[in-house]
């Protein structure tokens, strides 16, 4: 229940692109704890201090807004999974691997949610292939590799998140553990990208 001082908050009127973001960052909040099918608009809109018609202004439909809070959870999963530019390959590889994992370990129910949990709801189609194809290109500019790399460094990236999702799985997590296992996952990079 909103005090007054937020429901005073909530209804001051706001630009279109403010609205649409304090929209989009109340879905992201309750997407922590519910898959996306569970999200109620009449929650979000009476969170924001507006009625379910204003939202559907916002987001002409249901899905629309669904697939507005998962695209903005995926580029936020992105921003924390980069690595820093100007590092070198191994290093950038390392740091990607490592921050993977540290993303997953943080919210894993999130993560598992957001990419297994609700299946094509939740990644609106094709988002989740788009979504690793991103991190792929990315990659390869990081690593400095060719775009012939491309196809290996997709199929990499859902390795590397499946290691990541059995290590957070386990308790309690092993430092020396993880550093073992991000070794072998730029291994495993090295070996496909030789046999490839």
């Amino acid at each position: 229940m909103l005090n007054s001082v937020d429901a005073d908050h909530a209804r001051r009127r706001l630009s279109p692109e403010d609205r649409r973001r304090q929209l989009l960052g109340i879905g992201l909040r309750m997407l922590v704890e519910k898959p996306i099918q569970d999200l109620s608009i009449d929650a979000v809109a009476a969170e924001a201090g507006i009625s379910r018609g204003l939202l559907f202004h916002y987001f002409p439909t249901k899905t629309d807004y669904y697939d507005a809070v998962i695209g903005a959870a995926l580029r936020r999963v992105l921003r924390n999974t980069a690595p820093d530019d100007g590092l070198s390959p191994e290093l950038a590889c390392e740091q990607f691997v490592s921050r993977v994992y540290a993303q997953i370990e943080r919210r894993r129910e999130f993560y598992v949610a957001l990419v297994f949990g609700n299946g094509t709801i939740a990644v609106g189609g094709n988002r989740l292939e788009s979504w690793r194809m991103t991190i792929a290109r990315r990659l390869m500019a990081a690593l400095g590799l060719g775009e012939e790399t491309v196809p290996v460094l997709h199929a990499w990236t859902a390795y590397v998140e499946d290691r990541a999702l059995l290590w957070t799985g386990s308790e309690p997590a092993d430092r020396e553990a993880l550093e073992v296992d991000v070794a072998h996952c730029c291994k495993a990079l090295d070996a496909l990208l030789a046999v490839s």
